[in-house]
């Protein structure tokens, strides 16, 4: 068992912003729930007639696991394991080992590890679970993907942290995962904080670099935004941020999994119908880049569509405005 002390340096322990976002969240919810129990018990069941999710199979081959392949052992801040993040895990280390860990630069290998979870892990509604039974399906929410990402660059001995914020989804995002629901929309609409979003951020070359690893390449394709890569923020992108969400974390604390528990429990039926529709966009979105002339061809005509982003603005200790790109 964790020691008090251990919860506490790796954060383990809620922050005062995450305990909030889940007590707003939460009281939503049941406010909600309260005065649609009968929808709640409607949307809680498939029928028999309704189209049913199965989970597609995996899009990549596990390779076998050998004594002797390299990981980090580093109990340093964000290289250690910590909460659905084990980095030593062998499924883990097998996958980074081919993926180029010790063998090549880290930019190189964080690039190769971002393209493969972002390209062959699907985005799927479920509970949390360890990274390695993430890895064994090959689906997984914006939480699992994201540890999967953190996990292959900590075994690789470069420093990931999470990045978590209550969302507000782009249009085009929120018709695609929100609409088709209706519990499922008015829970979104009216408690957004306990849907909380996660990604990346990965030390390299003295600065930390976000990483958004969530959605593959047709998903985005079908909401017609652009490809994102490496080092591009999905917030000024298809997110922004609730006030005073946004948070910087070694680990997923305790209470996420909880959340996400409590959300399929209460909606089994809704977040299936989320998955259906998830699965669905993908199969658009490979219409949709064929139909563009390939992957390059799109995403240079979502950016152009788009045009320039505004400006991120931060805030420093000295009270200067800064403009990043």
């Amino acid at each position: 068992m964790k020691s008090l002390a251990e919860m506490k340096d790796k954060e383990y322990i809620p922050s005062r912003a995450f305990i909030s976002c889940l007590v707003r969240g939460s009281l939503s919810l049941n406010k909600i729930n309260m005065m649609n129990l009968g929808e709640l018990r409607r949307l809680r069941i498939v029928p028999d007639t309704a189209e049913r999710y199965s989970i597609p199979p995996r899009e990549y081959v596990i390779p076998e696991y050998h004594a002797g392949m390299r990981s980090s052992c580093s109990n340093e801040k964000y290289l250690r394991a910590t909460l659905f993040c084990e980095p030593n895990d062998p499924v883990v280390v097998a996958l980074a080992t081919e993926l180029g860990a010790y063998q090549i630069s880290d930019r190189e290998f964080t690039e190769r590890a971002f393209l493969f979870v972002k390209d062959k892990l699907l985005l799927n509604e479920g509970p949390m679970n360890d990274v390695a039974e993430t890895f064994q399906r090959g689906t997984g929410n914006c939480f699992h993907l994201t540890s999967a990402f953190i996990a292959l660059c900590r075994c690789a001995g470069i420093k990931a942290r999470y990045k978590v914020f209550a969302p507000k989804m782009v249009p085009s995002w929120y018709n695609a995962v929100i609409e088709p629901d209706p519990f499922i929309k008015r829970w979104y609409d009216s408690l957004g904080y306990l849907a909380l979003e996660g990604e990346a951020e990965v030390f390299l070359d003295g600065n930390w670099v976000v990483a958004n690893v969530t959605a593959q390449v047709e998903w985005q394709a079908a909401t017609g935004t652009p490809i994102n890569r490496l080092g591009e923020d999905s917030l000024g992108n298809w997110y922004s941020a609730a006030p005073g969400t946004e948070m910087i974390m070694e680990s997923l604390p305790y209470g996420l999994g909880l959340s996400l528990y409590i959300l399929h429990r209460f909606a089994p039926g809704s977040m299936e119908r989320v998955n259906i529709k998830i699965k669905k966009q993908k199969e658009l979105g490979k219409r949709i880049i064929e139909e563009a002339g390939g992957i390059e061809a799109y995403d240079m005509a979502a950016r152009a569509r788009q045009g320039p982003l505004s400006p991120k603005m931060a805030l420093e200790p000295k009270e200067r405005i800064i403009f990043e790109d």
